[in-house]
């Protein structure tokens, strides 16, 4: 497989600053060099230039940050679109986790033209299913979700064009257990397909996945899997954008990116909130490599 790199530095989202540098950190953990051992092909296009919160206003309290997201997400988009049109395996190095904006909507965009059902799992500690209007912060890696599915802000709905990216029913939610009250109502108002960490603990995370995996690969033609570091436990990654207690274990995260890539049913794959500030040696990036490894293929023996 030829798998494409594309770097998107990028914390205006968040609430916090140092998931811009989750891309270099990923890159140091020695991630091309991982994928190249199980016999992928390669290619690094470094990453979309970010402008600096210091350098930028806030126009909108309930929408940070926004113009220079929309603008980012939208290069983004397009050079998604062009990944796969020359039929390569795009992965997305994060960053804070709006830029699953820009990455879906390019995806969406390609299977539009191409005639393609599409589809995400969403692996994440939060559902980002806020909009400006529910929103407590005003921060947009809250948003992407809902962003996609077609709630929220305009602006951000129409990054690659006016049409909603995902069909509720092709969208699966894996491993929450932070939820806001006004994102509640907006998970039922989808009706998205969601497992909860309490879910994973009554049922385990391989009989979980493997159910999604199986109603997934009869409903669509690309998969995109969006993981958010936080959805793992901080005693496993502490060096993430908005940690949370309770998460995905070590074993239960490769046993989930391990059945994925046993389905060999997905297309392209973002990871986000890499955190380098809240780290300790770059431990949370070598995990995130790890799985992002075991996602891509590989195996145990």
């Amino acid at each position: 497989m030829v798998i494409r790199i594309v770097g998107v530095p990028m914390d205006l989202g968040a609430g916090r600053r140092g998931v811009d540098m989750g891309p270099s950190a990923l890159r140091i953990a020695g991630l091309a060099e991982r994928l190249r051992e199980i016999g992928h092909m390669v290619f690094d296009d470094g990453d979309i230039p970010v402008k600096g919160p210091e350098s930028q206003e806030i126009d909108n309290p309930k929408l940070k940050y926004l113009p220079e997201i929309v603008r980012v997400s939208t290069i983004l988009a397009h050079k998604i679109e062009d990944i796969m049109e020359r039929r390569e395996f795009p992965l997305v190095l994060g960053g804070d986790h709006s830029i699953a904006i820009g990455t879906i909507s390019g995806l969406s965009n390609y299977a539009r033209k191409h005639n393609l059902r599409f589809g995400v799992i969403w692996i994440d500690a939060h559902t980002d299913m806020n909009t400006h209007e529910t929103t407590p912060s005003g921060n947009i890696h809250g948003m992407p979700f809902a962003a996609v599915l077609g709630e929220g802000a305009r602006e951000l709905t129409t990054i690659g064009g006016d049409f909603r990216k995902v069909d509720p029913q092709n969208a699966v939610l894996i491993g929450v257990r932070n939820i806001d009250k006004a994102e509640k109502e907006i998970v039922k108002k989808t009706g998205i397909e969601h497992y909860t960490m309490s879910d994973i603990d009554k049922y385990g995370a391989h009989r979980i996945i493997g159910k999604v995996l199986k109603e997934l690969r009869e409903k669509v033609d690309l998969l995109h899997v969006s993981f958010d570091i936080d959805s793992v436990d901080p005693s496993v990654a502490a060096g993430v954008g908005t940690p949370s207690p309770g998460g995905l274990s070590y074993r239960e995260t490769h046993l989930i990116m391990e059945t994925i890539a046993d389905c060999e049913c997905m297309s392209s794959l973002g990871v986000t909130e890499v955190n380098p500030i809240l780290d300790v040696k770059n431990q949370s990036a070598e995990f995130a490599a790890e799985v992002i490894a075991s996602a891509m293929g590989k195996k145990i023996i």
